[in-house]
């Protein structure tokens, strides 16, 4: 379950569109940022992506990624160009392809690495869609099957991608937009697969083209009603056209941060088997299994790209990082997997995670206003170096990334042995033990 937004450059503070988005996956599901440079291929040489294998182009663009650390394509990311993709997965009424493939997240990597612009990137979507097909489990802990929906911005321009097997519906985005799981392309779009009618007629989910509904005719009902993807969306439109002027990055950190369900101050992991939030964190049961493993916030400037990341699990109770997409991305440590590993970012951050969901407000509340606050520092650096060199751009994102790092030490030993003032119920901390236990926490 994921959450993708853009804002055009209209509607911002400072005139440059923004973007952003929670990769929600399996706990335990470790989430890499790497960067890989521009490259040249030989003619006839192979590109293995998740599963299976296509040929390689001859020029591929340099790209910063965010990705679980065992798929080669990448839940959201940029390219040298400023093209910036998300995707969602989706849930539709054609069967998904199990054995063979590309994932969303191939497409989305192979769009960024081909692209130099939001609707060359779609174009190369559709393009490998319609002759590989899309297919492949795509979780890290159990079978996950989905198709995939596309956010697909560059600092002038932003488009929708919608996908159903090897069919498909886009939408040119001219306001705020944002996209969940599910189908949010209805019956206005702008270029759509040239049987995307006609299946849906064979199949009997409409009976012609007058009145057609790419979403009601295509949605699966069910799975899309548990992902609570429309609930989710509404959420985020709703801060967006409540917030339709002067929006800035700070914003949409915020809002990755939400939790709709239930009263904040109060709010607790643990409470409900169903329903989702911006914000996600794994419950217990069948339905809420996923949570916020990565989280970025974009800047598409035309001259410059500025990304925040975390680099962490949920973003309530972490921390955003800057990157300069021309300074280069500085050494983050570490690579982490699915094991716990003490001197990797990703699960320094967990076991502060871990610690504050078992008493969210509470333990939460030693150490939010100090993340708050060197959050809010890092914002401010970032504009204090709006005309320095590109080094010294990149020297103060490693300071950020090793300022974190030891702020979430500290936290860490502010928050593990804190008395627990309104604790989580048995069952959750039984189902938070079983991930602790797989990933070999001690």
């Amino acid at each position: 379950m994921c959450d993708t937004i853009y804002v055009p450059a209209s509607h911002t503070k400072n005139g440059i569109a923004l973007f952003a988005k929670n990769s929600d996956r399996d706990p335990n599901e470790a989430h890499l940022i790497k960067m890989h440079p521009r490259a040249e291929h030989a003619g006839g040489e192979d590109l293995q992506c998740t599963y299976i294998t296509i040929p390689q182009v001859a020029m591929t663009n340099t790209v910063l990624l965010a990705r679980p650390f065992w798929i080669w394509g990448a839940e959201m990311g940029a390219n040298e160009f400023g093209v910036t993709i998300g995707n969602e997965a989706v849930f539709t009424k054609i069967p998904y392809e199990k054995n063979t493939g590309l994932t969303g997240m191939d497409l989305l990597r192979l769009a960024l690495e081909r692209a130099a612009t939001a609707y060359d990137a779609m174009q190369e979507i559709i393009r490998l869609l319609e002759k590989y097909g899309q297919g492949g489990n795509c979780s890290f802990l159990h079978k996950f099957y989905y198709h995939n929906s596309f956010l697909i911005a560059d600092p002038t321009d932003a488009w929708v991608l919608e996908t159903v097997g090897n069919h498909w519906a886009a939408e040119h985005v001219n306001g705020p937009r944002t996209i969940s799981n599910a189908l949010t392309i209805t019956d206005r779009y702008d270029m759509a697969s040239a049987d995307l009618v006609s299946f849906a007629m064979e199949k009997g989910w409409c009976k012609g083209k007058t009145g057609f509904n790419f979403s009601a005719c295509y949605s699966d009902t069910i799975f899309t009603i548990f992902s609570d993807g429309r609930g989710r969306q509404a959420c985020t439109t709703t801060h967006m056209i409540s917030n339709h002027m002067g929006l800035e990055a700070r914003d949409l950190m915020q809002l990755l941060r939400v939790h709709r369900r239930g009263d904040p101050a109060n709010w607790s992991p643990d409470r409900g088997l169903f329903g989702a939030d911006v914000c996600m964190h794994a419950g217990v049961g069948p339905v809420r299994i996923n949570e916020t493993t990565g989280s970025m916030v974009s800047e598409l400037g035309a001259a410059e790209q500025l990304h925040w990341f975390t680099g962490t699990t949920a973003p309530c109770t972490g921390i955003f990082k800057p990157v300069w997409f021309q300074a280069g991305l500085p050494d983050l440590g570490q690579s982490p997997n699915g094991k716990y590993d003490p001197e990797s970012l990703w699960w320094m951050h967990e076991r502060l995670h871990r610690k504050v969901i078992m008493d969210y407000n509470h333990r939460l509340s030693f150490y939010r206003g100090d993340r708050d606050k060197l959050e809010n520092s890092f914002i401010q650096g970032v504009q204090d170096l709006e005309k320095k060199s590109v080094e010294e751009k990149f020297n103060y994102s490693q300071t950020c990334f090793e300022t974190a790092r030891a702020a979430t030490q500290g936290w860490y030993e502010q928050v593990k042995s804190a008395p627990i003032n309104q604790g989580t119920g048995f069952i959750y901390k039984q189902t938070r033990k079983k991930f602790d236990k797989l990933a070999s926490i001690p």
